[in-house]
This record gives structure tokens, sequence and C-alpha cells, in this order.
């Protein structure tokens, strides 16, 4: 992985199979990968907490390794001190959410104004900051409420974000990421395996996280995803109840369970997940649905906004009706992506 310094290989008992000091030598070595990153970023001196730079990217790779740590955790939880990995869990996935959100909002804003401009067909869709407008305006259906749909999801989430950076550098300053760090600097040179990890096959936990996902894979709507449109997503999206797209919620969960995978994979495998062509199409496309699915969700909220022009909504229904469609394409391309991994494992 990228900024972690060569190990070892990992260590095997007498039938090769990787043992507890394997899943040790991992947590260091991410531990290690998150003190380096936070260095990084107290030595850029920046501000941005996610954003552009050296300071963004350490942000990212602290990010990355508090996953990776957790991950773990969870995976193998029982070759781990029980108090020490229950407690250290939760504290990682909240610095990690915060420390995401900035990034997020940014990336979905870029999304649905590079999406409304390209529905439009004008540039008179407000640019981001630092960014070029779009090319020369052609002719468009949705050029009178394009512009004013872009201002208003410039404002409310350009507002989310500076309240994301904000939330993300008061967490840097507070006492409990300081906990966190000092825990993580512990992790670094001391890992509380249980008693007689150290010897444990790592193999059933890896095993069992596969098993997970493919039993979450398989309570999915696949052949719901085959179709090119789902309109009772797109109905639900823009009606007055604003609770989450229930049909989303099991392919983020499948997307989690494919993340821990691939972890429990790294660590099986020296810090380096084997590349898996098929497993990579599968999780670019889950990236996207979860994209879609939250500008999708961000333009029906804006659409929901009191008093709006009629031309306005219209364009953020149009722009919430494309982003479904992005969902469902998604949807098609991870189920493409997993039949042919099913195919090829036994």
């Amino acid at each position: 992985m990228a900024g972690t310094a060569p190990r070892a290989a990992a260590p095997l008992d007498e039938g090769d199979a990787p043992i507890g000091d394997a899943l040790a030598g991992y947590l260091r070595a991410q531990a290690t990968e998150f003190l380096r990153s936070l260095r990084q970023h107290r030595e850029t001196g920046a501000t941005a907490a996610g954003g552009a730079g050296e300071s963004g990217d350490a942000a990212r790779s602290l990010r990355r390794s508090a996953r990776r740590i957790s991950g773990s955790l969870h995976t193998f939880r029982p070759l781990l001190d029980a108090d020490w990995s229950e407690g250290m869990r939760p504290e990682l996935a909240w610095l990690s959410g915060t420390l995401a959100r900035e990034h997020a909002y940014a990336a979905r804003l870029e999304r649905l104004l590079g999406a409304l401009n390209r529905l439009s067909g004008t540039a008179a869709v407000p640019a981001q900051a630092g960014r070029a407008p779009a090319a020369a305006p052609r002719t468009g259906n949705l050029t009178v409420g394009a512009a004013k749909a872009g201002a208003l999801l410039d404002r409310q989430l350009t507002l989310a974000r500076t309240r994301a950076h904000s939330a993300a550098l008061q967490a840097l300053g507070s006492s409990r990421f300081h906990a966190v760090a000092d825990s993580v600097a512990v992790l670094a040179s001391e890992v509380p395996l249980a008693p007689g990890a150290d010897t444990a096959d790592l193999r059933p936990p890896a095993a069992a996280a596969r098993e997970r996902l493919t039993d979450a894979v398989s309570a999915l709507p696949l052949v719901v995803a085959g179709h090119p449109y789902n309109a009772e997503a797109l109905v639900h999206g823009l009606s007055a109840d604003t609770a989450p797209q229930p049909q989303d919620a099991p392919w983020h969960q499948v997307r989690l369970l494919l993340r821990l995978h691939r972890y429990a994979s790294e660590v099986l495998h020296e810090g380096e997940c084997p590349v898996d062509v098929r497993l990579l199409g599968a999780g670019k496309a889950l990236n996207r649905h979860r994209d879609a699915s939250e500008a999708a969700s961000a333009a029906a909220s804006a659409a929901r906004t009191p008093r709006i022009a009629p031309a306005t909504a219209y364009a953020l229904g149009v722009l919430h009706a494309d982003q479904r469609h992005e969902v469902e394409a998604a949807r098609f391309a991870f189920q493409q992506a997993w039949q042919k991994e099913a195919v090829r494992t036994p």
C-alpha cells in the first residue's frame, strides 16, 4: 500500500497458513501509516481537513488507515482483546466519517453541477471555485431552471461543506481525537492479541468475512438491477418523505462488506490485496451507486426548498431522475461484475 514501509513475509504455521502474528504486523503497519499521515498533516500547517494539497492528502491517508484498522478489528475480533477492540472501533469510525464529509460534499456538488450542464446543454450553471466554466452554451430543454437549480445546489452543498470543514478541524483538535491518536500510537508498537491468537489461523475469520459478503449479495434484488429503469425509486425520491431511499440501504451494506473482505485479504497477503479485476469492477460499481444515490437525495432535498420557482423545481426533478438512472446503471454494472466473480469462484 502506498506510503507503507515494506514488510517481511507474513508468518506462517507448518501448514503455510497465515497466523496471528501477521495480523499484528498488519495492524502495526497501519498504525504507523496513521501516525505518519498525522505528522504530515500537522507539518503542512494547512487549514484544510479534507481538501486539496498536502493537508488534504494527509487527511485522506488518515481516513484510509483508520478504516483499515477498524475493519481488521471487526473481522478478526475473536483474535484480539475484546474490551480494547470494542472500544477502539467506534472511535476510528467516528474519525473516518468526520474527515470524509467535507470531501463528500465537494464531490457531490461537482457531480450535480456537471450533470446539470450535461442535461441542460448550457454553461449557465455556476462553476465551482477554481474551475473553468463549461464549454460554450448549447440549446437545451432545461436552460430556464438549470442556472437557478445549480445556484441553489451550490449554496446548500457549499454551506454543508463549510460546516463539515469546521467539524473536521474541531475534531482534529479535540481531546477525543488525541485519545484516538494515543491509542494508535500504542498500537504501532504493541497489538493486544487474545491469548493464543499469535499462532491462530487467520483464514477462518477472513472466510467468514467473504461469506457475509456473499450472503448479502444473495439478498440483493439482482433481477430488478437488470432492468434499465426503476420507477419505484424515482417516485419515492420525489415524495414528501425525506427518509433515505430504502432500496439503497442493502447496496450500501454490500459496499461495506466488500471493503471488509478486501481488508481481510490484505491481512492474509502481507498488506497487499491481490488484484482481482472482477471484485475491483464490483467495488467501482458500488462506489458509483453510493455517489449517485447521495447526489439524487441532494437534488430531491433541494427540490423541497420552499418557494422555489417551478422551472427550478422541474430542473431539480430531472436532475434527480438522471441520478436515479445512474443508480440503476451502477447496480447493473455490479450485477455483471459479480456474476463474473461467481462463475470464476468454485
